[in-house]
C-alpha cells in the first residue's frame, strides 16, 4: 500500500462495512477479466489491496470515509469495462465497485424521468424502460456491461448524440459521494448546488476524480413506431457533399455518422468511404426521409440501400461492437473532436474511423504512438483535439493520453483541490495529471 498501513487492518476495516463477502483482499482471489481491466487502468507494478463493492449508498459512504482517513487512495468504477480509458492511475491502494448499488429508485412514466443506482447496468435499465415503451437516448459503449454511473463519469455516449445530444443532456439529478464520506445531491428535486458549480456537468466525463456517482436521474423519451437506416457509399467528394445537404436539411435523424472505408469495407457496405443517417418516428415520417437521402446519394453517384426491421438493427448491432473492439491489443483507440466539415479530411487519412456529422466527435483507431502524435497535430489543425482512450500501458506511459492545450488547467486544479483535497480519488487519471 501507498502507506504504512498494514493489508490485513485494511481487509478488517473494509470488510467490517461492506462484509466479508463483498471485500476481495487478495489480488490472486480477484477474477481475472476484472483483474486485466484494473491493470490496464493503474501505472505498472502497483497492485491494489482490496477491491470493494459495497451494497449500499450509505455502505459506499462509509468505504470513502475511511479510506480518506487512512489516506487510501481509491479507483472507483462500476462494472469496469471502462477502466481502461483515460490517464493510468497511480498508486491506488482499494478499488470500489459500485455494481452492486443497482436498485431502481423510481420511474415516473408520466413525467418521462428514471432515478436508478449507479451500478445498474445500462442494458438492464434499457429493457425495464421498454416495458412503458420509453428509453434513455444514450448508446454507450458495451451496453451489456456499462453501468449508470459509469456512462456518466466518463461522458460515455455515441451516434444518439445528433438527436437527443450527450450525456449531461440527459442528466436531470445526481447523487455522490464525497471524498471524505459525505454524500451530496445536485438537480433534480433538489435544485441547491453545492459550492456553486452545475454539479450534473462538472461530474459527467471527470472520471471518479471528484467524487463517486451513487445515483442518477435522467429525462426519458418515448420509443418511436418506426425506424430504418440509410446508408450511402462511395467518393470522398460526394460523400462530403451529401453530408453537408444532410446537416443544412431539414431531414431529422437520430443517428448520422460518417465511416472510414476500411469501416465500410469490414462491414460489407460497399467500397470508398460511408456516411449512416437512421431515422425514427411515425412510419410515413421514416419512409419519406429515408427516399429523400437515398435519391440524394444517386444525385451525387453515390451507391445506397435502406435497412429495416432485423437488417437494421444487427446493421447498427455490428457497427457498436466493431468501433468498441480493439481487434489486435497494440491498437491505439483514440476519441477526436473536429469541425464536422473537416470529418472527410481526416477520415481519409485513416484506415479506421467514425465521426458525428453534426458534433465533429468520433473514434479512431491509429497503429502506433507516433501516428497519434500526427493525428494530434492534424485534430489541432482543424480546431479540435484527440485524446487516447485505450492503449498498452507502455504507450500510455510516454504520450499524453489528453493532449490538452486548452487554459482550464489551473481551474481544474482549484476544482480537484476543492472536492478532493488529499488527492485520493483516480489520481492521474485526468486531464494533466489530476
Amino acid at each position: 500500500m501507498s502507506n504504512d498501513k498494514p493489508q490485513a487492518m485494511c481487509a478488517s476495516e473494509l470488510a467490517s462495512i461492506v462484509g466479508e463477502e463483498n471485500a476481495v483482499c487478495l489480488w490472486e482471489n480477484v477474477e481475472v477479466n476484472q483483474q486485466k481491466r484494473i491493470q490496464q487502468a493503474i501505472a505498472s507494478g502497483n497492485f491494489p489491496s482490496c477491491i470493494v463493492y459495497p451494497r449500499t449508498q450509505e455502505q459506499l459512504a462509509a468505504v470513502l470515509a475511511t479510506a480518506y482517513t487512512n489516506n487510501w487512495r481509491v479507483l472507483p468504477c462500476g462494472s469496469g469495462s471502462k477502466l481502461s480509458w483515460g490517464g493510468l492511475a497511480k498508486g491506488i491502494d482499494i478499488v470500489v465497485s459500485t455494481e452492486r448499488i443497482n436498485q431502481l429508485i423510481e420511474h415516473a412514466v408520466g413525467d418521462l424521468t428514471v432515478t436508478v443506482e449507479a451500478g445498474m447496468k445500462f442494458s438492464d435499465l434499457q429493457a425495464l424502460l421498454a416495458n412503458s415503451r420509453q428509453f434513455l437516448a444514450l448508446d454507450p459503449t458495451t451496453p451489456e456491461l456499462a453501468t449508470i454511473g459509469g456512462i456518466v463519469a466518463t461522458g460515455d455516449t455515441g451516434s444518439l448524440r445528433q438527436r437527443y445530444g450527450s450525456v449531461r443532456d440527459q442528466l436531470l439529478g445526481i447523487t455522490f459521494v464525497r471524498a471524505d464520506g459525505q454524500i451530496a445531491k445536485a438537480g433534480g428535486r433538489v435544485v441547491k448546488n453545492v459550492a456553486g458549480y452545475d454539479l450534473m456537468k462538472l461530474f459527467t466525463g471527470s472520471y471518479g476524480t471528484l467524487g463517486v456517482i451513487s445515483q442518477v436521474t435522467f429525462r426519458l423519451y418515448p420509443l418511436q413506431e418506426a425506424s430504418a437506416t440509410v446508408v450511402l457509399t462511395g467518393q470522398a467528394e460526394a460523400v462530403s457533399q451529401a453530408a453537408d445537404i444532410l446537416r443544412g436539411s431539414g431531414l431529422t435523424p437520430v443517428q448520422a455518422d460518417l465511416l472510414s472505408t476500411k469501416l465500410v469495407s469490414g462491414l460489407g457496405l460497399g467500397k470508398g468511404l460511408g456516411l449512416i443517417a437512421r431515422f425514427q418516428s411515425i412510419s410515413e415520417s421514416v419512409k419519406e426521409q429515408s427516399n429523400r437521402v437515398l435519391e440524394l446519394g444517386q444525385k451525387l453517384g453515390l451507391d445506397g440501400a435502406i435497412f429495416i426491421d432485423g437488417d437494421e438493427a444487427n446493421l447498427w448491432k455490428r457497427l457498436q461492437k466493431r468501433i468498441h473492439s480493439r481487434i489486435q491489443e497494440s491498437v491505439i483507440t483514440c476519441k477526436i473532436g473536429v469541425l464536422p466539415t473537416a470529418a472527410i479530411a481526416i477520415l481519409s487519412e485513416v484506415e479506421f474511423g467514425l465521426i458525428h456529422i453534426s458534433s465533429g466527435l468520433g473514434l479512431l483507431e491509429l497503429e502506433d504512438k507516433d501516428r497519434v502524435l500526427e493525428m494530434r497535430l492534424r485534430t489541432q489543425a482543424h480546431s479540435g483535439f484527440l485524446t487516447i482512450l485505450e492503449a498498452p500501458a507502455a504507450v500510455k506511459e510516454q504520450v499524453d493520453v489528453w493532449g490538452y492545450t486548452g487554459n482550464g488547467l489551473a481551474l481544474m486544479r482549484r476544482i480537484k483541490e476543492q472536492f478532493d483535497s488529499k488527492n485520493i480519488l483516480s489520481p492521474g487519471r485526468f486531464v494533466g495529471g489530476i
